[in-house]
């Protein structure tokens, strides 16, 4: 995109961010739900379709463009993120990455335009972080396949008009994994209610259900076998977003605590004044300050692609973590304000515990680094 086109775009989205999306998050933590207005606003502003290729719709965002358009989506509340994160990343990403010239008509069109939204159906009960031994299978029936099993914890499940499946079709092991649309209303297919979460209200997952679910072949994306690397090659591209993220969220809550911190008095001073809330201030500066620049680094490195693993790895482990250490210190400069819900690094202290877990748990980056390194 051209540098100034660019520049109007990340301008309108961190003005519309903090006018319109921040002070509806009450809002959005009461009702559990994104405004049916700000999921308009957040279509027509393309932000439906910002990684998706411009010639279904999108925006077509490098992934430097992406992060730092992240940067300001991750000061709002993380669900309104998450309303068009998964169709733009990790349930997006396949069709674009693997996806027919006539799949990608036919979705990437509606997703980049906030007609449709997809969900990404990998996880399992007992396939998680090793998604590899995964149990749901796909049967081929003359010119169908047929698809039974379970998933757990799936993004926008309960609203999805589409789903990435990955289901075995072969041996044991991440070689005998393919990976299918199934559209939402599909025979077999159901979903389950939205499961109760810690945090992130008004961002949805659910169990889905596949009993007997009957698609054609020409519903498998990509070649036979291939899923589990389709799905890798996602991920990869969603812990570089996921690490952005977490970086405008840091953002959100040291601004919130050194605000804080300059108004709250205690014994006739601001409690900015005394050096240890000003050593909680620095320490979230200096950390916030590095993962920004783990982010701008591995999303070069991405588009250069000179690195696709180890640097988006990093970069979420790193940022992941360190919002966890700045929200925790956020609510210990609040002091016992912090622990009371309606105060917006309570609600944002809950959030990021998720983004731990999430798009490869902190262990498993841990294993990916290490092997990477070892190989």
């Amino acid at each position: 995109m051209d540098a100034q086109d660019f520049a109007d775009v990340l301008d309108a989205v961190r003005t519309f961010v903090r006018e319109r999306v921040i002070p509806r998050e009450d809002e959005i933590e009461t009702t559990d739900r994104i405004p049916d207005d700000l999921r308009q606003a957040a279509a027509e502003m393309g932000l439906f379709g910002y990684a998706l290729p411009e010639a279904y719709g999108g925006l077509g965002l490098s992934m430097s463009e992406e992060v730092r358009l992240a940067f300001e989506l991750g000061y709002a509340s993380p669900a309104f993120r998450s309303m068009f994160g998964t169709s733009n990343g990790i349930a997006g990403q396949v069709l674009v990455k693997a996806g027919t010239g006539e799949q990608r008509d036919h979705w990437l069109t509606r997703l980049a335009a906030g007609r449709a939204v997809a969900a990404f159906a990998l996880t399992e009960a007992e396939a998680g972080s090793d998604p590899s031994t995964l149990t749901t299978r796909a049967v081929r029936d003359e010119d169908h396949y047929v698809l039974d099993g379970a998933k757990r914890f799936i993004t926008n499940a309960p609203e999805a008009d589409v789903f990435m499946v990955f289901a075995r079709t072969g041996g044991e092991g991440s070689r005998g994994i393919s990976t299918f649309i199934v559209e939402a209303g599909t025979p077999g297919l159901t979903v389950g209610p939205s499961d109760e979460k810690m945090g992130q209200r008004g961002a949805h997952t659910a169990e889905v259900y596949l009993d007997g679910v009957r698609v054609p072949a020409t519903a498998m994306v990509g070649e036979e076998g291939t899923g589990y690397r389709t799905a890798m090659t996602s991920l990869a591209h969603g812990r570089v977003h996921i690490a952005a993220v977490c970086v405008g969220v840091a953002q959100r809550l040291l601004d919130e605590m050194v605000a804080y911190a300059k108004e709250r008095r205690q014994g006739g001073r601001r409690i900015g004044d005394y050096q240890l809330i000003q050593g909680l201030i620095a320490d979230s500066q200096m950390e916030l300050y590095a993962g920004r620049s783990m982010v701008l680094r591995a999303a070069e490195a991405y588009d250069a692609g000179e690195d696709r693993k180890l640097g988006p790895s990093c970069a979420k482990y790193f940022c992941s973590e360190m919002v966890g250490r700045v929200g925790d210190r956020a609510v210990q400069v609040f002091g016992g304000m912090g622990y009371m819900r309606g105060v917006v690094v309570e609600r944002l202290y809950r959030d990021v515990r998720l983004f731990r877990i999430y798009e490869g748990t902190s262990q498993i980056q841990q294993i990916v680094i290490a092997r990477e390194l070892l190989r």
